[in-house]
């Protein structure tokens, strides 16, 4: 059983339960209809709103909220498989009996490195949406030695099918010029691979390392850690969510 705390009010039920991190809008909106919600011992209502004063109460047990980082290893695809391919999903379930959380965006086969892994519906939008301007790393390693000119270059913008890329920021490894690091704020298909084949560049390996607040770190493929603690309250904080 929990207080409300003055935020907003009155607002939705479902807004308040998707605030207090129990569950998303469209998750509290089945927990009313199944008559698992409470509003001062009465049941609640779809669309109700509540205040302050009221005390709201789940019965039984909603689902606990899981944040993974992993890492995808290259040649493993993120979703869909065809019969002879491996995905994620196959992976967490042979590897280690888990089958309760989804990859949240995508990598594609030839590439490696983060992916946030959750079952929190809440995250996916925030986390996706093409205009949020999320910053996401990515170590590369090209065909042939870079210079400021192509990284200057990379950082106001590549036009790829007459699209002209956001602002990005490329940082060259001190000790290899092939390679460097490569910040971006959103996520077209094959994005990096197409900036760098436009500028006459072809991408030999190329890894995510960073997306937010949440670092590859020392995972290797196929591990994975638990994101908990103030590095997920910054995540989530980042994606204007309240938990």
């Amino acid at each position: 059983m929990t207080k409300n705390t003055p935020d907003q009010f009155p607002m939705r039920i479902n807004k308040y339960l998707a605030q207090k991190g129990i569950a998303s809008r469209r998750e509290a909106d089945e927990l009313i209809e199944a008559g698992k919600v409470l509003v001062n011992g009465q049941k609640s209502l779809v669309g109700q709103k509540v205040s302050e004063t009221d005390t709201v109460e789940i019965l039984g047990q909603t689902k606990e909220k899981k944040y993974l980082a992993y890492y995808k290893g290259r040649g493993i695809i993120t979703h869909s498989p065809s019969e002879t391919e491996t995905d994620i999903a196959m992976r967490l379930l042979k590897d280690y009996g888990i089958s309760d959380v989804s990859p949240i965006g995508r990598l594609d086969k030839d590439s490696e490195g983060l992916l946030i892994l959750s079952n929190d519906g809440r995250i996916t939008g925030p986390l996706l949406d093409p205009e949020s301007k999320h910053d996401k790393e990515y170590e590369v390693l090209v065909d042939k030695p870079l210079n400021g000119t192509i990284l200057k270059q990379l950082e106001a913008g590549v036009s790829i099918e007459g699209y002209k890329t956001k602002p990005a920021k490329a940082t060259l490894s001190p000790k290899n010029k092939l390679k460097f690091n490569l910040t971006l704020v959103e996520g077209k298909k094959h994005q990096i691979r197409r900036m760098l084949a436009a500028l006459g560049y072809q991408v030999q390996s190329l890894k995510r390392v960073r997306i937010i607040n949440i670092e590859l770190g020392s995972l290797k493929p196929n591990q994975f850690r638990k994101i908990t603690g103030p590095e997920l309250q910054t995540f989530l904080q980042k994606l204007s969510i309240n938990n």
